[in-house]
């Protein structure tokens, strides 16, 4: 139970003007609305509809922003506005500093909760997601939150979507020119195939293809383009997964269904073009290290070779990409992943003569092998499939293909460790140098021969070894033909010289690869953008003109994609908008020339990231229905500046669990709407900051269950729930868990205020702290002592004294100034905690010095504007009370004066031999020389030395002098 802290009746007689959690609501609901009327919080622009004084865009601005919202059903608990007080904070405190500050706050309203509430109870999504924006605007709101409330918008009205559908074709109607690395419209690529400039695939003249031909070629350029590829397929959701919606147990994030591998028509983005860009970019980013290792790794450069198998009895090749290419003089076998193309092609009609019967997986026929193993590993995810097990299973092809270097036939498997998401999807296979190979190898009793000479004693003989032996300081051997030789050479050597063969020969060359794939960028669903495409009676996808946005979701009977029985992966999507064949099936003209022509529309829907991956532009320019934002103004928020080449908002603060989705993708989308001149900004976000989480304890019974936190009841160190014992455990707030505390009621008991000091209070910004009802008290207490030194809790008036700053105390001035460096430097590096306890500290010695009142106004007043950024409405309440007419949004941040912030003296300890023997108080300021003449003519030093000589004197002034006697 939390500590009552309104007044008892009789107190309250005495102290009708105490600071309590009545008055503290009066005062906050009042602020509150006079902020919203008075447009407190609005940053004007420096042109556009949100314009304000013209010399807006000669002052410095701050741009700060938080993760997206989603808008819950379930609301705020006490552990979500951590990041968003956080902001506020430091958006308060960037205006008190002669800041244009721009800070807003949008929904993130798509996406499969609102649409899995609609399948079960009917209820449109709209409707509902509607309703859980104005709850969460309400609890938002209470917090006192300084947002600029015209900027605000949801990714569900559709005149937002109307540009991310724009911005879907912009990346459809471009492709990469990796001669110039960056986007270029499509029709300038038509221009090179009319024109001869770029040779046409196939080699067949431009004017020679017909619409459908053209609409192919286009397509493997395209960076939005739609294909038959391999797609994670969750049946019991009725829709497709990115690889980062899957777990690592191959189920889905949503919902913990099976997922599967199958071969489905989908829209991709082709993220991989920029991955150089993505990687490089990086450097020039503020952001924590873990997270850009993090994408580093999801991104996956690796430099290496591709290099061609061929097959004796077909034209079939085989490419393989391997970073190890000086090792294919051990090259004994090839893996395929079971999804290749080409195993369908390659596969005999029966079992070559003497093949192995631990290959064949007990199988009649190589085709009987492929079609059981390909179902076996749909049912893994590529986390499943690359783990590091010592049961490697696969099945034998029945092809064999050629060692291009030394012309031996070596086996072709499918094995689930080899993935189409990596490489081509094949690789040569060296078990005696790599060690899944090696455990492969060991059980399908394959050959295995060493060419990179162990230097750990073991010898040149596979057979006789435990594992791989894989290391780059070593030399090759067995690696010799006539036509080339590497034995002998490094390894760095060894990979030059292939390298150099495998060009000179035409087989192979050099490359780099990369782990990331593109993005699939289609869902079954229902709540989602609709694609601006419609297909002709060809097939052949057109997007829609500009004038036809925002192609709006249509009403549909039934919200839910068909979900088929979650273990059968042999099913096909459904999805909701196929239903509606009024929609989908239309008669458009696309103002190409043609005139109407009869189309059918995309069924799919963008996923929940579309939105999220250009907000902070809209939030620029919100209102702009001509434009996806004004290039003035996108330039004076976001553009480049000294220090940051690649521009981007100011400060982010959000969950570090968006580090390879959410990020990753605004990251590509900001780089291609910059290739193609639409904004200035080549980077999303300058500055990312990871809050950490706030934490509570979670009760379980006998049985495992969570049960409700607030019922619990400790005694004698244990735990009880009506009666029985339950055990208790550290972890995540949650609905779920029982354990959530919402915002609301921390409001009431203590006010908003307090709940937002003691956030910030509870440690370091980007650290995980669990929630202590207990503690919020000590904040309450704080705001009521800082109340009581400048308000008579009887009269209600102000007690300060009128009195010059000269005739106030040396100790108060020392007091304040420094409490005034100090918090500024905190706020500004987001030190949140340590301000506070700088405040608590000052407000302190002012209780103690001023017991009797009479605190000074410029004592009083400064001490209001330190905690105006923390806790903004009793800081305009005192403000008010202190006689100003003016908002304390925007005074002005104290300064401190540097005479009181220097201490006057500083301890220096004086150490012989390593032990304490003098304790010296010298100024802060003093000389090393001076320190050590100090320190030698002491009267505890000189007798502590007793007349010995002295070697040496190490000063570290102030704070040290270490005696070295002789």
């Amino acid at each position: 139970m939390s500590e009552t802290n309104t007044a008892a009746p009789s107190e309250a007689a005495v102290a009708p003007h105490r600071y309590t959690a009545a008055m503290a609501a009066d005062i906050e609901a009042r602020w509150q609305d006079f902020w919203d009327a008075d447009g407190t919080y609005e940053a004007p622009n420096p042109s556009g509809d949100l314009a304000g004084d013209p010399a807006i865009a000669s002052r410095p601005k701050k741009f700060v922003m938080d993760m997206f919202p989603y808008p819950s059903g379930a609301g705020l608990h006490v552990g979500h506005p951590l990041g968003y007080i956080a902001t506020d904070v430091f958006a308060r405190f960037q205006r008190m500093n002669g800041h244009n500050v721009l800070h807003t706050l949008g929904f993130d309203a798509f996406g499969l909760p609102a649409e899995q509430y609609a399948v079960q109870t009917g209820t449109h999504p709209r409707t509902s997601t509607e309703a859980n924006m104005e709850n969460m605007k309400a609890q938002l709101r209470r917090l006192g939150l300084g947002h600029d409330k015209r900027r605000s918008f949801a990714t569900i009205d559709p005149e937002y979507y109307k540009w991310t559908q724009w911005i879907f074709l912009q990346i459809f109607n471009s492709w990469y020119d990796d001669d110039l690395k960056k986007a270029r419209p499509i029709t300038e690529l038509v221009q090179q195939f009319e024109t001869g400039e770029r040779a046409v695939p196939g080699g067949r003249p431009w004017s020679e293809l017909n619409e459908a031909e053209r609409a192919d070629v286009l397509g493997e350029y395209r960076l939005a383009y739609a294909s038959d590829a391999p797609v994670n397929w969750a049946p019991g959701l009725g829709t497709v997964l990115a690889n980062e919606e899957v777990t690592a147990d191959g189920r889905s994030e949503r919902g913990n269904f099976p997922v599967f591998k199958a071969k489905l028509r989908q829209w991709n983005m082709r993220i991989t073009a920029y991955a150089d860009r993505l990687i490089d970019d990086l450097d020039g980013l503020d952001w924590p290290e873990a997270i850009k290792l993090q994408q580093r790794n999801w991104i996956g450069r690796s430099e290496g070779a591709r290099i061609d198998f061929g097959f004796d009895a077909s034209d079939e090749v085989i490419t393989v990409f391997s970073t190890r290419q000086d090792t294919l003089f051990g090259a004994t076998y090839m893996v395929l992943a079971p999804e290749h193309d080409l195993v369908d092609t390659i596969v005999p009609a029966a079992w070559p003569e003497g093949t192995h019967d631990v290959w064949t997986g007990g199988h009649a026929t190589p085709a009987d092998a492929v079609a059981a193993y390909r179902k076996q590993a749909a049912s893994k995810s590529d986390v499943e499939r690359q783990a590091e097990a010592k049961d490697k299973t696969g099945v034998f092809t029945g092809a064999y293909a050629t060692n291009p270097v030394s012309g031996e036939q070596v086996p072709v498997f499918i094995a689930d460790y080899v993935l189409m998401g990596y490489g081509t999807g094949a690789i040569m296979a060296v078990p005696a140098h790599d060690a899944r190979d090696f455990a492969f190898a060991r059980a399908f009793e394959l050959p295995m021969r060493c060419v990179v000479e162990p230097s750990d004693g073991r010898g040149t003989d596979p057979s006789t070894w435990d594992d791989a032996f894989v290391a780059y300081e070593a030399k090759l051997v067995n690696s010799a033909s006539d036509e080339v030789s590497l034995d002998g050479l490094g390894v760095a050597d060894a990979k030059a010289r292939m390298t150099e063969w495998l060009e000179r020969k035409g087989i192979g060359h050099g490359t780099v690869n990369f782990r990331l794939r593109d993005w699939l960028f289609s869902r079954q669903r229902y709540w989602g953008e609709p694609f601006p495409i419609v297909y002709d009676e060809d097939g052949i996808a057109h997007s829609l003109p500009e004038s036809m946005l925002p192609l709006e979701l249509p009403e549909v009977e039934d919200y839910s994609p068909r979900t088929f029985d979650p273990d059968d992966a042999d099913t096909q999507p459904e999805t909701p908008l196929s239903r509606n064949e009024d929609w989908v099936n239309v008669t458009l003209d696309l103002g190409d020339g043609r005139g109407p022509r009869k189309y059918r529309r995309e069924t799919n829907t963008m996923p929940n990231w579309a939105g999220s991956c250009w907000y902070e532009l809209r939030y620029l320019d919100p209102h702009n229905s001509d434009k996806l934002v004004d290039p003035a103004i996108e330039q004076y928020w976001m553009g480049p500046r000294e220090g940051r080449p690649t521009g981007g908002v100011d400060l982010y603060v959000g969950g570090a669990e968006h580090a390879v989705l959410h990020l990753l993708y605004a990251r590509f989308w900001s780089k291609v709407l910059f290739d193609l001149g639409h904004i200035s900004s080549a980077e999303p976000f300058h500055k990312l900051f990871n809050q950490g989480m706030i934490q509570a304890y979670v009760y379980r019974d006998a049985r495992g269950i969570a049960v409700p936190a607030a019922e619990v009841e400790e005694r004698d160190g244990a735990y009880y729930y009506e009666g029985e014992k339950v055990s208790r455990l550290l972890g995540k707030m949650g609905k779920s868990l029982k354990n959530a505390v919402t915002p609301d009621e921390i409001c009431s008991e203590y006010g908003a205020d307090t709940l937002r000091l003691y956030e910030m209070a509870m440690g370091p910004l980007d650290v995980s702290r669990p929630w202590d009802i207990r503690a919020v008290v000590g904040q309450f207490r704080l705001l009521q002592r800082l109340w009581r030194n400048i308000v008579d809790e009887t009269t209600g008036e102000i007690t300060v004294a009128d009195v010059p700053e000269d005739s106030v105390d040396a100790d108060t001035l020392r007091a304040l100034h420094k409490a005034i460096d100090g918090v500024r430097g905190d706020l500004e590096g987001m030190r949140f905690n340590t301000a506070i306890a700088k405040v608590t500290e000052l407000n302190n010695h002012l209780t103690k010095a001023y017991a009797g009142g009479g605190l000074p106004r410029a004592v009083a007043e400064r001490l209001v504007l330190l905690v105006a950024p923390l806790a903004p409405h009793v800081a305009e309440e005192l403000w008010r009370k202190l006689g100003h007419t003016d908002s304390v949004v925007h005074q002005d941040f104290p300064v401190a004066d540097p005479q009181y912030v220097v201490d006057e003296t500083v301890t220096c300890v004086v150490q012989i031999k390593g032990k304490v023997k003098a304790r010296l108080e010298v100024s802060p300021g003093i000389s090393e020389e001076d320190l050590e003449r100090t320190a030698l003519a002491d009267e505890k030093v000189v007798a502590a030395l007793d007349g010995a000589g002295i070697r040496k004197v190490i000063v570290r002034a102030p704070k040290l002098v270490n005696i070295v006697p002789a």
